[in-house]
């Protein structure tokens, strides 16, 4: 009792036992407002606002859209519930994650609330994930997304072997692209950021005053009608985290947000609000044009429809073009943090060879080793990623949305701790300390079930994968 009275006269450290070296050990942790050496908080509420916004709102929408659709059986109202859903898990699990963010020094995001809050091993197991599963299979896949964008493009033969092929070019290219040339890649990211808005508000918007009735089918496309799913539209909510994913980086700038616990507690709940908005907004004014069979029908091939109808005998290519820019730019985005995150790891000394890994190459201003095994655990991926879709083994999802989901999973445990740590009275608010974790756990629960519904057995074996890689990094640092 005598501690907590302390906690709570003090309010800028707390103790946190954890196993280290075979013996038990405390750490103190402090409020941002009690570091020495913190960022420099340079961030208003605005800003703070759309950068998450811009975070957030990525590739996905473009090539998710038909899968929201197809797995609530064409129903638009499910598909707004599904939409709502992933909001949700994202304000309450950033609100959550938010209470780590002010009371560390440590850069790095959700690795570094694993080193502060958890354990060393556990941020080991999730650096792991992260390096070897979560980056490599979000670059493969949208490396592939990308590839399929410029078959359509360029009216190229649209197979999977095509679009695999054209994907690994562009990583390769990326990945080039961000060794060598910082400034390439940082103005590109820049550019791609403000294009991809453009199809997404300018669909949005026209479909207001839209009127004609929706196109009819091309010869040789097999009518696909609205039918009933039951509780299958929870599937959907698998495509839904895979649009919303990039919410939890936002977390990791609170500390550079002036007056935090105020603005970034606003942008957290107004960012992903906005983002939801124009998400809703593009959906339903894709399927005002096409109408929701065309979608079903046609699949990824749906966008391009609305670039000819919208813009007449050039608007396929030009609508097709902002999309793939704003794939790339997502390609480029992703890349740029997997470069890193070899490196980030082999400096707390939690891959082999740590030594090797953390020298930094003077004239690129990065490690040779972690831009290598970057790539090549990106590589595996791809060619993972290939056999899935050739086999169809996720019956139309893809290994970047297990990934994700096994994020969910994670992100559990440190939501149980914010109400660990509310009980200790280390946070005070009610709201933040118990209504936010636990409706962020289920949230990510809800996100969990309904990933694992379009085909179980082989999500989880996908799902145990992660766990296998998870638990090696656990006992590396540990050995």
């Amino acid at each position: 009792m005598k501690k907590h009275n302390k906690i709570r006269k003090q309010d800028v450290e707390w103790r946190s036992e954890r196993g280290q070296n075979n013996r038990n050990d405390s750490h103190n942790y402090q409020t941002a407002d009690d570091q020495e050496g913190k960022p420099l908080q340079h961030y208003g509420l605005i800003t703070a606002t759309t950068m998450i916004i811009g975070i957030v709102i990525g590739s996905g929408i473009f090539f998710k859209s038909d899968d929201i659709l197809s797995y609530t059986g064409g129903n638009l109202w499910l598909s707004i519930l599904v939409f709502c859903i992933g909001a949700f898990g994202i304000i309450f699990g950033s609100l959550s994650l938010t209470e780590f963010s002010i009371r560390t020094k440590k850069n790095g995001g959700v690795v570094g609330y694993f080193e502060d809050f958890i354990s060393l091993k556990m941020s080991s197991g999730f650096g792991w994930f992260q390096n070897f599963v979560y980056f490599p299979t979000l670059v493969s896949v949208i490396s592939w997304v990308a590839g399929i964008y410029t078959c359509l493009l360029f009216k190229m033969d649209n197979n999977l072997e095509t679009q695999v092929a054209i994907g690994l070019f562009y990583m390769i290219l990326f990945y080039s692209v961000n060794i060598f040339s910082v400034f390439i890649g940082g103005y590109f990211q820049n550019l791609s950021t403000f294009i991809k808005l453009i199809p997404l508000l300018g669909i949005a918007i026209i479909s207001i005053f839209w009127t004609a009735s929706a196109p009819e089918l091309e010869e040789g496309i097999q009518l696909v009608s609205q039918f009933d799913v039951g509780f299958g539209w929870l599937a959907a909510l698998a495509p839904i985290a895979f649009s919303f994913d990039g919410w939890v980086v936002a977390t990791s700038i609170t500390n550079e947000v002036k007056n935090p616990n105020k603005n970034m507690t606003i942008a957290l709940v107004v960012g992903p609000m906005i983002v939801l908005g124009v998400y809703l907004m593009y959906f339903l004014g894709l399927n005002r044009i096409l109408g929701a069979e065309y979608i079903l029908s046609t699949g990824d091939d749906a966008v391009k429809k609305v670039g000819e109808l919208l813009f007449g005998r050039y608007g396929e290519s030009i609508l097709l073009t902002f999309v793939l820019i704003s794939v790339l730019g997502v390609i480029n985005g992703v890349i740029l943090g997997s470069l890193r995150m070899p490196y980030a790891l082999a400096s707390k000394r939690m891959l082999p060879y740590a030594d090797k890994i953390t020298r930094v190459n003077p004239r690129i201003q990065l490690s040779v080793w972690s831009c290598i095994i970057s790539f090549v655990s990106s590589s595996v991926w791809m060619l993972i990623h290939y056999l899935v879709q050739k086999n169809n083994l996720l019956k139309g999802g893809d290994v970047s949305e297990i990934s994700i989901i096994f994020s969910y999973l994670c992100y559990i445990i440190l939501y149980v701790k914010v109400i660990k740590m509310r009980k200790d009275m280390i946070i005070h608010s009610t709201f933040k300390g118990i209504i936010c974790p636990v409706f962020a756990i289920i949230g990510a629960t809800i996100i969990f079930i309904g990933g694992t519904m379009s085909n179980t057995v082989n999500v989880l074996l996908f799902l145990t994968l992660c766990v296998v890689i998870f638990a090696a990094g656990v006992l590396y640092y540990k050995e």
